[in-house]
């Protein structure tokens, strides 16, 4: 069966961008339509101008579509991708992330497989804790996390990271590229198999709606 895989990141520099590029090839590979989603940009000209590569890739990446809410609602599955900030997501994909309370609400984001990546430029600069912070969002949307784990050879080649393929220095070599389009693959075959079983609750794998509308009223009553 075909799922549908949303990409959705943020890149400054344009290594994230690589990994959520490579990423995307994995799910394709593995038979997923996939959409490749940047989200906006929220720095200010005065700080891009400061970095000749933030500028370089800001106006490289200007004619990239642009990440919204409703990709979240026609996707089965998500990888989200973000540069390290002190440890934590960049704020333009928590600015993104956070304009998904309503589809929270209807309950559009539960069950659905969900899988994370990053990248520093310093090797300790904070790559394992900034996915951990995106999965605190995963855990309040109800979504079943996926990450790489030690499942191949490639997460080892990559530097072993089982959280989510993360990158370091100035952009992602061969085999961080690698790990990404495992990732990406592995993502497109679990949601396959959780929708070729039906979803957790029970119901049919297009048939959501009565859990939704439950979860929904259960939100209006707190």
């Amino acid at each position: 069966m075909t799922v549908k895989v949303a990409v959705i990141y943020y890149s400054a520099t344009g290594a994230v961008h690589a990994l959520a590029q490579a990423v995307a090839e994995g799910a394709a590979a593995a038979g997923a339509e996939v959409r490749l989603r940047r989200v906006a940009e929220l720095a200010p000209d005065s700080a891009i101008d400061q970095n000749p590569l933030w500028r370089r890739h800001t106006d490289a990446a200007a004619a990239l579509a642009q990440a919204s809410v409703e990709d979240l609602a026609w996707a089965d599955a998500f990888a989200f991708g973000t540069p390290t900030r002190f440890g934590a997501p960049a704020a333009q994909l928590k600015q993104f992330i956070d304009q998904a309370g309503g589809l929270w609400r209807d309950g559009g984001l539960a069950d659905k497989p969900v899988t994370a990546f990053t990248s520093a430029f310093n090797r300790h600069g904070g790559s394992e804790a900034t996915i951990l912070s995106l999965a605190n969002v995963f855990y309040h949307w109800g979504a079943l996390i996926v990450p790489p784990g030690f499942t191949d050879p490639v997460v080892y080649a990559a530097g072993g990271n089982p959280y989510g393929t993360s990158s370091t220095g100035e952009g992602p070599d061969a085999a961080v590229l690698e790990a990404a389009r495992y990732q990406g693959r592995r993502l497109a075959e679990i949601t396959i198999r959780l929708l070729e079983g039906g979803r957790l609750d029970g119901t049919a794998a297009d048939g959501g709606g009565a859990r939704e509308t439950a979860v929904g009223a259960t939100s209006q009553t707190a």
